[in-house]
């Protein structure tokens, strides 16, 4: 098995600092060290792919871009990378989408990548013109799901669900191929969600024995529905050529939270009905001691920035042995970033994927010259 990596586009802006925001909480100033125009986005798009990462998230919300429009730019300027476009169901028709999506995959060459994204905050969803509750916006996600792989069957759809209704929907042209749905959630409405419908199971960034109960607790309603799934995790990363170096480079992001805006992102994610921001929070308790919540793992992050809020720091050989320690508990997928984005993805593809292309777990997926010659198996 040859583990998958991922990217991310930071169509909220870049900095050398962290650039907070997300969850229904504004980005913070240092978004505007580096906007994030096409020019810059499709730099860090085109090292990723040389270094070897399959694709690169954008997130979605009012503190960033437009996934779709961005991607659409950016992919132009990119010839193998895949886009891990993030979309809310609430915010397109069923139909719409699955067309939109069949025309992305025929215009970048089958380069498109889904990530649902249901919304766990009210009051921005509400900004959308979206005004049904958590549970609720689930279930119309289920629908969604349903309609839009029906469509990329090549079928056509009547539904007159709860939350959406479709008369003889069809498309004129299917996608080639069609595109992989990831999806997140921790609720356990989310978790039956995902057990029925989508292709990858994110998880952020906990503990491992955290995410070897999230992994079980998926597989078990998924095996119920005779589906297997694929699961992945979304990290930030700060690896450098020793332990020391990478800890001071987290040390000053660290130095660089200014309290007042600790003290502002966190009262406003604490508004949050996710219960997977719930869980973020819960790992630093929006203290600055005990960041290190597992070997390597850093929760300091999560301290300005609503979402994904947990960071391996380390040697790249310590980051590259947390990747394996969660590998061996059923993650095939890393969907990684770090600040800045452009220098970051260097620092990783270039320290730890050689670390784990000797170890014989991953290979590069656009070269042949990089195939592993033995392979050390993962623990069972």
């Amino acid at each position: 098995m040859s583990l998958t990596f991922h990217w991310f586009l930071p169509t909220n802006g870049d900095s050398r600092h962290v650039v907070g925001g997300g969850h229904g909480t504004p980005a913070t100033a240092s978004g505007r060290d580096r906007p994030p125009t096409v020019a810059y986005l499709s730099q860090i798009a085109r090292a990723a792919e040389d270094l070897g990462f399959v694709g690169a998230l954008t997130p979605t919300g009012a503190w960033c871009e437009d996934a779709w429009l961005t991607t659409a730019m950016v992919s132009q300027n990119t010839e193998r990378l895949k886009f891990l476009v993030a979309f809310r169901p609430g915010s397109v028709s069923p139909t719409l989408a699955a067309q939109m999506a069949s025309t992305f995959q025929r215009q970048s060459g089958g380069r498109l990548l889904l990530n649902v994204v249901t919304g766990g905050e009210n009051h921005e969803q509400r900004a959308y013109g979206d005004f049904l509750d958590k549970d609720d916006r689930y279930r119309r996600t289920g629908e969604f799901l349903d309609i839009v792989r029906q469509l990329w069957d090549g079928k056509t759809v009547d539904l007159h669900g709860e939350h959406l209704q479709v008369e003889d929907a069809r498309l004129a042209r299917v996608p080639d191929p069609v595109p992989e749905v990831y999806f997140g959630g921790s609720s356990p409405i989310a978790g039956e969600v995902a057990a029925r419908h989508v292709d990858v199971y994110l998880t952020w960034g906990e503990p491992p024995a955290q995410v070897a109960e999230k992994i079980a607790w998926i597989r078990g309603l998924a095996a119920k529905q005779g589906r297997r799934l694929r699961f992945g995790i979304r990290l930030h990363v700060i690896t450098r050529d020793t332990s020391q170096a990478a800890w001071a480079e987290a040390g000053r992001l660290l130095d660089g939270f200014d309290p007042e805006t600790v003290r502002s992102v966190q009262a406003g994610l604490a508004r949050s009905e996710s219960e997977g921001q719930r869980r973020m929070l819960a790992l630093h308790g929006g203290g600055r001691d005990g960041l290190e919540i597992h070997p390597n793992l850093w929760a300091g992050i999560g301290l300005v920035r609503g979402g994904a809020g947990t960071a391996l720091v380390g040697s790249h050989a310590e980051v590259a042995e947390r990747i394996r320690e969660y590998a061996e508990l059923g993650i095939e997928e890393f969907v990684l970033s770090g600040y800045p984005h452009l220098e970051e993805a260097y620092w990783f593809g270039e320290g730890v994927l050689p670390i784990l292309a000797e170890q014989g777990v991953w290979r590069h997926p656009f070269r042949v010259d990089t195939a592993p010659s033995a392979q050390v198996p993962f623990a069972s």
